[in-house]
């Protein structure tokens, strides 16, 4: 183990390995419940979409760690799941079964790419400044789901959002958000990982202490079930194929393209996992389990699998190799049978977490030059579009679009290469339908 991670080599160890992955799993366990959640109102069995999510999440992840051997998690990815449900089944038209059968073959639109090398060939394609950005755009698009999932940061008719008023669910999520960051600045190892903990331990006593009224935050839902493989191969491979399902795979393959591609460039950036050439570590084995992800979550009844921003998490707890991966991706297994279980483990309890996350993924931006307003400028907006957007394919698109366009009417024209050409075609397209 040892050697086929290079642990040493990495500045890392198998304890604080472990315990990466046991936080990179607990800010990214959410999924298990939310991708049913919504998924299920396509039509498809909650208990199956279940069942599903795990086994995505256990071979992907693991593949990612033994396989390209990076700390980070693969799971069905959020915005996929809503653009699954909401575009293409309610608002299409189409059944869940031919929906099944776009994820399939937008992932092995993605395997094509990743054997072929198109897909390195784009990430190499990412303007310096760009990479930079994303990756601290990223870091606030995280930041924002913690707020967000802590409901401290809340719709406003007014100011568009705004802070919540104060509760107990809020006074424990500020509770976790302190200690945990006083672990960190005294560089207590596993402060990730013991912040989540504490925080679900004092969700309960603390809600109660403020109100007696006051709905419990964790809401115990049993222990065991049992699962559910009803929907493995329930994928409609022909209909999928149909001329009007085609727009439903390029948006699968252009979003889950570049929102993997930006999470591996920014936690990479952000982490350092970068190979001898400056490049993101065995960017190649990374996108191709991607795809893997992707075209088995068509085949076991998901949405497309993808690289998932929390791991963030886990790195920041120490996590340096794929071993992190591996024992983030085991842990997924027996929620086949436990997935009662992460009822105890409210969102304000993760929240903490994916806050301070943010504090190290904006260090990058210091590398960017800012006194050269038509790199800045496009980096700017790729860093803000992220979490403006909630989404990272609108940022890196917008970064792209405006980079090539400050680059043509300053003169530069010989800074944007071929392959970023072809990127912002496939921008606007993705853009246009």
């Amino acid at each position: 183990m040892e050697s086929y991670f290079e642990l040493k080599k990495n500045g890392t160890n198998i304890h604080t390995e472990i315990i990466a992955g046991v936080s990179s799993f607990l800010a990214t366990a959410y999924i298990i419940v939310v991708n049913p959640s919504i998924l299920s109102q396509a039509g498809m069995p909650f208990s199956g979409v279940l069942t599903a999510t795990v086994l995505v999440s256990f071979f992907s992840s693991v593949m990612m760690g033994l396989y390209a051997r990076n700390p980070i998690l693969v799971a069905p990815g959020m915005g996929l799941n809503a653009f699954f449900t909401y575009s293409a089944v309610l608002g299409m038209g189409i059944s869940w079964q031919v929906a099944l059968g776009a994820v399939f073959w937008s992932g092995i639109v993605f395997l094509i790419l990743s054997v072929f090398n198109i897909r390195t060939h784009i990430v190499r394609a990412i303007p310096r400044p760009l990479r930079f950005a994303i990756a601290a755009g990223i870091g606030l698009f995280i930041c924002l789901i913690g707020f967000a999932n802590a409901k401290f940061i809340v719709a406003n008719p007014a100011t568009i959002i705004g802070i919540s008023p104060m509760n107990p669910a809020l006074l424990t999520f500020l509770v976790g958000l302190l200690l945990t960051a006083v672990l960190l600045v005294k560089n207590v190892k596993g402060a990730m990982l013991i912040g989540i903990i504490f925080t679900t331990l004092a969700a309960y006593p603390l809600g109660r202490w403020w109100a007696t009224d006051m709905e419990p935050l964790i809401h115990w839902k049993g222990l065991l079930s049992s699962p559910d493989f009803s929907l493995v191969m329930q994928l409609d491979l022909v209909n999928s194929l149909q001329f009007s399902v085609i727009p439903v795979i390029f948006a699968f393959v252009f979003t889950d393209m570049f929102d993997s591609i930006s999470t591996f460039v920014g936690l990479a950036e952000a982490a350092n996992l970068m190979d001898e050439n400056g490049e993101p570590r065995n960017v190649k084995q990374s996108l191709t389990t991607d795809a893997v992800a992707t075209t088995l979550a068509g085949l076991v009844g998901s949405s497309p699998g993808t690289a998932y921003v929390e791991s963030a998490v886990g790195i920041e707890a120490g996590g340096r190799t794929g071993l992190t991966a591996v024992v983030g991706g085991l842990l997924f297994l027996p929620f086949l049978f436990l997935a009662p279980l992460l009822s105890i483990i409210p969102p304000i309890a993760t929240a903490p977490a994916l806050v301070l996350v943010g504090v190290f993924m904006v260090r990058p931006v210091t590398k960017i030059n800012w006194t050269e307003l038509d790199e800045a400028i496009p980096a700017f907006l790729a860093m803000v579009l992220i979490p403006f957007t909630y989404s990272i394919t609108q940022g890196i698109i917008w970064g792209f679009l405006s980079w090539t366009a400050l680059k043509l009417v300053s003169g530069k024209p010989k800074e944007i290469s071929l392959a970023l050409w072809i990127i912002d075609i496939f921008a606007i397209m993705a853009l246009v339908l």
